[in-house]
């Protein structure tokens, strides 16, 4: 089953989306309600409001399908940090330290987009790159699960562009932390969110979902790859997520990039000059994700602000000036 979140008439509804038309659910009703439901429920009451009255896909403007709580982004394929790693900070090869544990970092709840939406380039940033993922959204909430008990806790997954500004990422991880505004200014998640059950056809051997996955700029393919090349299946990624803390209903937790020309940065790592180019507005990112669906996003100019102030130069004095 495919729920989506979408604004029809000057309303924003949650429906069930069956091929290219979507009924609604219950006015009130939002997929993260469906979500912490759980996933029987949530069946439920999309076979019911498959007997409502239908809207083409084509008259709505779809939303991010779930407004998620969290959004974890992990760094899960070898083949993207073979070639990133040397665009943002000058090194090649893959630390021993990724293939100890899965690695993330928290991104911006608040900048999630729709399928089709409009992205601006972040402020001053002059090199502006997509990455192609998969998220899985966590259906119950959990606490230090196994990977076999994280399995159970999935309820669906989408597609997930994490948009990046590569100048803003390489200064700041040259402070060993973040990145910060170098990726929180966008994350489009789209069409719609798939339950798990839908994908189950495309599992491996390994319990990997061998998806095909594809991204174009401007109609152009720039890279394709297969979702079973992750290092770790989502399990394993939902369970190290919940080592000694806890997961929630409606959490997104990202695959990270793919390989193969899943970001431009990898390709100017791999090929040593900025070829692809960085994106421009009118640019038009396109991924496709087997049994999922596609999401198709124009770039457009950013506000323009003034440059960030540098950091005061001071004496580290360690006691207040007597007074006068």
């Amino acid at each position: 089953m495919r729920f989506a979140t979408y604004r029809h008439d000057g309303s924003t509804r949650a429906g069930v989306v069956d091929g290219d038309v979507v009924h609604a659910l219950p006015a009130g009703t939002t997929v993260l309600d469906l979500v912490r439901a759980g996933l029987p429920a949530a069946v439920e009451a999309g076979t019911a409001a498959l007997a409502e009255p239908e809207v083409p896909l084509a008259d709505v403007t779809l939303l991010p399908p779930l407004q998620a709580p969290t959004v974890r982004d992990f760094v899960a394929f070898e083949e993207h940090v073979e070639g990133v790693r040397k665009a943002i900070d000058g090194v090649a090869g893959v630390p021993p330290e990724w293939y100890q544990a899965p690695t993330f970092y928290f991104t911006n709840p608040y900048a999630l987009v729709g399928a089709h939406d409009d992205v601006a380039v972040p402020p001053n940033s002059q090199r502006f790159d997509f990455e192609l993922e998969v998220a899985v959204v966590v259906g119950r909430d959990g606490a230090s699960l196994s990977p076999e008990q994280a399995r159970e806790h999935v309820f669906g997954y989408t597609v997930l562009n994490d948009w990046s500004a590569r100048d803003l990422q390489a200064r700041e991880m040259r402070v060993s932390l973040g990145p910060a505004k170098g990726k929180d200014s966008a994350t489009t998640l789209g069409p719609w969110l798939v339950t798990a059950d839908e994908l189950e056809p495309y599992r491996d051997d390994e319990g990997f979902l061998a998806l095909d996955m594809r991204v174009s700029v401007n109609g152009t393919e720039v890279g394709q790859d297969l979702l079973s090349n992750m290092g770790w299946p989502f399990e394993e990624l939902i369970s190290y997520a919940s080592r000694g803390t806890e997961v929630r209903a409606g959490d997104v937790l990202g695959s990270g990039t793919s390989g193969n020309g899943g970001c431009l940065a990898e390709l100017w790592g791999t090929r040593g000059e900025a070829a692809p180019p960085p994106l421009q507005p009118g640019d038009v990112v396109e991924m496709t994700v087997e049994g999922i669906g596609t999401i198709r996003n124009r770039v457009v100019a950013g506000v323009d602000l003034p440059p960030v102030a540098p950091a005061r130069a001071r004496p580290r004095t360690r006691k207040r000036p007597a007074a006068s």
